[in-house]
């Protein structure tokens, strides 16, 4: 094995060897490093590359051992297909496209499961009515909360890409509340007849909307019929067993599912 070298890629540091890193002769790194294309060197005299530091990891060892090893809820595929295309590896090109049709094919079935909660909560809050001048009053508020579980990890960030959350003024998407890939968990609150704007954001309570329709979500109906709408347009259907047809709009536990 040849001399260690030390990369700076994107600012993180990798150290691997000469042959490691020409093993593809025919790739970006084989010719920077066989010295067809002249590579710039960092502060600290490091090889320096200008690409995605976290991602390389992936690459690097590709290049040790020739399999494309990637964490289980690995969640950033277009990335890495893009640093794949500039390092111009041919066998991991194939071995990305491999990957990502098995993924394809491990998304097409699927299932969801939404567990529904709803309690009444009495707010309370000060109304101006003049300048100078207060009352403080009182009032019943719905509160909302929803457990969502999927295999399909692409479906919730769909959902993500539709839900917002109202707070403080600004529409936020749900995206950034994802627990972790498959799991996702909403709280939130219908309008309060009278409650000030700033109140909402004083007592940290977020309202649900639907985007790009712009709609609010003030019922669990209103709710469960907007993911309904989602998920049948991604090939889910209801699980007829669980709960019964009939019955799913007053359910608590909802699941659907997707064969494909």
């Amino acid at each position: 094995m040849s001399e260690p070298i030390t990369l700076n890629v994107g600012g993180k540091l990798y150290t691997t060897s000469l042959s490691t890193l020409t093993s593809f002769p025919d790739s970006m790194l084989g010719a920077m490093f066989s010295g067809k294309i002249p590579t710039k060197k960092d502060s600290q005299g490091n090889c320096f590359i200008d690409r995605d530091g976290k991602i390389f990891r992936y690459i690097l060892n590709f290049l040790r051992t020739s399999h494309l090893d990637l964490p289980e809820d690995f969640q950033e595929m277009g990335l890495l297909r893009r640093e794949v295309d500039f390092y111009q590896i041919q066998p991991l090109i194939e071995a990305l496209q491999e990957k990502e049709v098995e993924l394809s094919k491990a998304e097409k079935n699927a299932m969801l499961n939404i567990t529904l909660d709803q309690k009444t909560q009495t707010v309370h809050f000060t109304v101006r009515e003049a300048p100078q001048i207060y009352s403080l009053s009182s009032s019943n508020m719905e509160v909302f909360s929803a457990h969502i579980f999927s295999t399909s990890c692409l479906f919730l960030k769909l959902l993500g890409s539709k839900l917002y959350y109202c707070f403080n003024g600004n529409l936020s998407s749900i995206s950034s509340y994802l627990q972790d890939p498959n799991h996702l968990t909403l709280d939130w609150v219908a309008s309060v007849e009278g409650l000030p704007e700033e109140e909402y954001t004083r007592q940290n309570l977020k309202r649900l909307w639907v985007v790009p329709d712009n709609k609010q979500i003030n019922s669990f109906q209103v709710f469960v019929e907007e993911v309904l709408k989602i998920a049948m347009s991604d090939g889910f259907c209801i699980d007829s067993s669980h709960p019964h047809t009939s019955d799913f709009m007053n359910n608590k536990t909802i699941r659907l599912i997707r064969y494909k």
